[in-house]
């Protein structure tokens, strides 16, 4: 039966990107392909540059997307907004229910969240491997008590999304970026909102510092990689319209897209020698030095956050493993080295856009 697919977050750096590389990806055959927007301008820009059918509604309003979703017949949902909140997701669930009950046809929603969530930030277990397949892992993630109040809201959204889909009937998909770095391909952000914390703290200091002791992990991957894990996980969605067969969902749906991971004392110091080496006095240098409390304040002013919070941005410990990923065929083209041996490019790229 013909698929229609709606993407969220058209204009953000993974939904840009993802939008870009849709004509090239050789998707199996769906009916049609629907772009959630804010803007007249927005919509002129998905329709002309990538061929989809743009929707203004707001996300948030419980009737305008049942209208949306609905009216539209549509049966996948990739959702790429609000990684914090559940209100929106549980809008765009109910409604794919209702297309259910309609059809008869199998609905699918994936809910974008963060490697933040999987993290010390969030309570998550971090001392030992935690793979993105472990049949434990909505288990885990129930009992996650996170040491910032304001990080338990995403772990509760990523249940909420399971048990919402559960609820209803719709098979659900977690999918989980990473600290994602390259160039966008979309008509709007083109990057990443974590490399940037780094060098919008140093560029306020004059030198990058670490937030934390020893030596830290946090898995790492390229924009186009991230963008090949949504494509592949949409194929098997849509693949001879076998419903998804194969593609784990629901509380065995988890998908990290990672292809490794690096210690941020590694990241830390390639991004201080790129921004030192530029010869525009971002920084007075390119050594990285511990943050105490006084300097903790000044990133804090400069990311706009309190001082306790500048780790969550540019710190702490995720030893979150791809593996799901490989079970599906996703084979990422770059290795977690290559975000340290691209720095120059990614700090090029940051202050030629920071705002």
């Amino acid at each position: 039966m013909p698929r229609n697919i709606l993407i969220t977050g058209a204009s953000g750096y993974l939904g840009g990107t993802l939008l870009a590389r849709w004509a090239a990806a050789d998707l199996p055959p769906y009916s049609k392909l629907y772009a959630l927007v804010r803007t007249g301008q927005q919509a002129e820009a998905v329709k002309k540059q990538y061929g989809a059918e743009p929707l203004l509604f707001d996300p948030y309003d419980e009737a305008a997307v049942r209208r949306g979703v609905v009216e539209n017949r549509i049966t996948v949902v990739f959702h790429l907004i609000d990684a914090f909140k559940s209100d929106s997701q549980v809008h765009v669930i109910k409604a794919l229910a209702e297309v259910k009950k309609a059809t008869g046809q199998t609905v699918h929603f994936l809910h974008t969240s963060g490697a933040k969530i999987f993290s010390n930030h969030a309570g998550a277990p971090h001392d030992r491997e935690l793979r993105d397949n472990d049949p434990d892992l909505y288990q885990i993630q129930k009992h996650q008590q996170a040491p910032h109040e304001v990080m338990q809201t995403p772990v509760n959204t990523n249940n909420a999304v399971i048990e919402q889909c559960e609820l209803h009937g719709v098979k659900s998909y977690v999918f989980i970026p990473c600290i994602v770095y390259g160039k966008g391909e979309g008509f709007g952000n083109v990057i990443s909102i974590q490399t940037v914390a780094i060098v919008k703290a140093a560029k306020a200091l004059r030198r990058v510092y670490r937030t934390d002791e020893g030596r830290p992990t946090w898995p790492v991957c390229h924009v186009l990689d991230n963008t090949n894990l949504y494509l592949d996980i949409l194929r098997r969605i849509l693949a001879d319209g076998r419903e998804g067969e194969g593609l784990g969902s629901g509380r065995n749906g988890y998908y990290l897209a990672a292809s490794g991971s690096v210690a941020w004392d590694d990241l830390y110091a390639a991004m201080a020698a790129a921004l030192a080496k530029r010869g525009d006095n971002v920084v007075a240098d390119a050594r990285v030095e511990a943050a105490d409390s006084a300097v903790l304040e000044k990133m804090g002013q400069a990311l706009g956050c309190p001082a306790d919070f500048v780790a969550v941005h540019l710190g702490g410990n995720c030893t979150f493993t791809a593996k799901h990923g490989e079970e599906i065929g996703w084979k990422p083209a770059h290795s977690p080295e290559h975000i340290l041996e691209t720095a120059e490019d990614e700090v090029a790229l940051i202050l030629e856009n920071l705002n």
